[in-house]
């Protein structure tokens, strides 16, 4: 068991527990009261679709605040947009290279 448990980097407790069926796998993140939030979140994100989650948690708070109800994290808008594929797309640009294939010419040394 020793070996086992280095090998995989694990201690050995946890690989008693996982035999024994002490410790439960861990489930996906699920709260009842998401379920308020989602048609909230995604009418925001369809009125303002370049709007970011932070944003959107802010008018969501805004609009909580409005109607006596507790605001909302914005861990938990983020979970929630992710999970629901209303996040924004990420922004992935070829940066480039800037090469110097040349003699640099200045007026005297240590110039800038």
């Amino acid at each position: 068991m020793k070996a086992v448990a280095e090998m995989l980097g694990v201690s050995r407790s946890n690989l008693v527990n996982r035999l024994q069926g002490k410790a439960k796998p861990r489930r996906r993140y699920h709260k009842a009261q998401d379920a308020a939030l989602v048609p909230l979140i995604t009418a925001l994100v369809a009125a303002r679709p370049t709007y970011g989650y932070r944003r959107i948690t802010a008018i969501l708070n805004r609009q909580l605040r409005s109607e006596g109800l507790a605001p909302c994290n914005h861990n938990r808008t983020y979970r929630i947009m992710k999970a629901h594929n209303l996040l924004l797309a990420r922004k992935y640009c070829e940066r480039p290279q800037h090469i110097h294939d040349g003699k640099v010419i200045v007026m005297r040394s240590n110039l800038r």
